[in-house]
């Protein structure tokens, strides 16, 4: 890993900042241009009127040198970081993130992300978690979590993982990076305010149950800055009851669309980012969250999920066709996703071997006529789903053509992936993501 980090010694720094607020959306006619290739109606309709699908891309090409050193060029659509969208399970990359570098900063040797953890209560809705029948172990650990919130999108784990890190050390720990805008209050399950800044006390133990490292429970008493009021549509539903007001995101999760590419970039290409926005993580790290960014759930054992309800293409909505699941030869997507109340977000590199070629892709879109949320009643299959698909095959049916000096050298990420064993176990359905 050490000698294939080292192509990237001479990689250009970007010259924007990912903090800068813009008083107008940023569009470039490169992608303008580019769009009117697709005359599907369905792509057409949300690339008409983007304030309606609240639509923002960033498409991101990757050129490489004689020594394969990558330089990006961003091109955006529509994009504008005061424009707040839901962020959903997107959040689940950095968290993932976060949670190895704190584990690296523990300085513990016998504490890994293999390492078996249990989850206790003490405070108000928190919930024990002592044992997880999906592991090869039996036992939560930081790297099953992440497999779970790669693979499928689970919201447990983001929520162990949340609980891990502690509110405090995650927003002071995103903002130290320059990530300024981001804001990470809240699990994934109903909680109050005060409940989600008070996380659980956990503990990791050896096989044989014996303590390791405890952790005690936490309570975060940064203040949150809140001005920039976010409120959308014109209803939502509280259980059975609709509320005739806006729905109010004002103090929920907030991870902008430039943050969101350049967390994924300092994964994928860490030192094509300034140092202080890099993740503190080792070399082994990096391979693993390779392999789980891109790794499809029917090929993994631990968990075991149904292939056919988690077919390849499940999580990578630029390549998720409504009539086949099947991704093309050669291409491997690394990637997360995120959707929920209507928005739909995904931010990809793309690999495809076969035809050497790479790029990002990321974009969020919002699909919801009638403005309730919380209803139920969103045009993901209708709209969303075929916009990113047409979108995403926009984009790589011209990288496929694209003419590039220098080919890419992709064996970095090319990876061997598991193989679904032949064993009794049913497979895990209906996760909650």
């Amino acid at each position: 890993m050490k000698q294939s980090m080292k192509v990237f010694i001479s990689v250009l720094f970007f010259c924007w900042s990912i903090t800068v607020s813009y008083a107008q959306p940023r569009t470039d006619a490169v992608l303008t241009n580019l769009f009117e290739t697709n005359q599907r109606s369905i792509f057409q309709e949300v690339i008409r009127h983007p304030d309606t699908y609240r639509l923002q891309i960033i498409y991101t090409q990757i050129n490489r040198d004689k020594n394969n050193n990558p330089t990006f060029i961003n091109y955006y659509f529509n994009v504008d970081s005061t424009n707040y969208f839901n962020p959903a399970s997107t959040v689940k990359l950095p968290l993932a993130l976060l949670s190895l570098e704190k584990l690296n900063g523990l300085k513990d040797q016998q504490v890994t992300k293999f390492t078996a953890m249990q989850f206790d209560s003490a405070y108000s809705k928190q919930t024990k978690e002592w044992q997880d029948e999906t592991s090869e172990t039996g036992y939560p650990s930081i790297a099953h979590f992440i497999r779970k919130a790669f693979l499928v999108s689970d919201n447990d784990a983001y929520s162990r993982m949340y609980e891990f890190v502690g509110q405090s050390a995650i927003n002071r720990s995103l903002h130290a990076k320059g990530y300024l805008d981001t804001r990470i209050t809240h699990r994934f399950v109903r909680m109050t305010a005060d409940e989600n800044r008070h996380t659980n006390p956990i503990r990791f133990i050896q096989k044989n149950g014996a303590l390791i490292y405890a952790q005690p429970a936490a309570n975060n008493t940064d203040p949150f800055d809140f001005r920039r009021v976010a409120k959308l549509g014109k209803g939502f539903y509280v259980k059975d009851s609709l509320v005739n007001q806006p729905f109010d995101f004002t103090e929920r999760n907030k991870f902008p669309l430039e943050a969101f590419q350049q967390v994924l970039q300092s994964v994928m290409f860490p030192l094509s980012v300034p140092a202080k926005q890099r993740f503190k993580l080792t070399a082994d790290d990096y391979r693993f969250l390779y392999q789980y960014l891109s790794q499809y759930p029917g090929e993994t054992n631990y968990p075991k999920y149904d292939a056919k309800q988690y077919y390849d293409s499940y999580v990578k909505f630029f390549f998720m066709d409504s009539l086949h699941h099947q991704m093309p030869e050669g291409v491997r997507v690394f990637n997360k996703v995120g959707w929920a109340y209507g928005f739909l977000t995904d931010a990809s590199y793309v690999a495809d071997f076969k035809n050497r070629i790479e790029y990002m892709l990321t974009a969020t879109i919002y699909v919801n006529s009638d403005g309730i949320l919380n209803d139920d009643k969103y045009e993901f299959d209708s709209v969303g789903h075929p916009f990113m698909y047409q979108l995403g095959q926009t984009i790589y049916g011209y990288e496929l053509k694209r003419k590039r000096q220098y080919a890419p050298d992709l064996s970095l990420f090319r990876l061997t992936y598991e193989k679904r064993n032949n064993d009794n176990r049913p497979p895990v359905k209906d996760v909650d993501n």
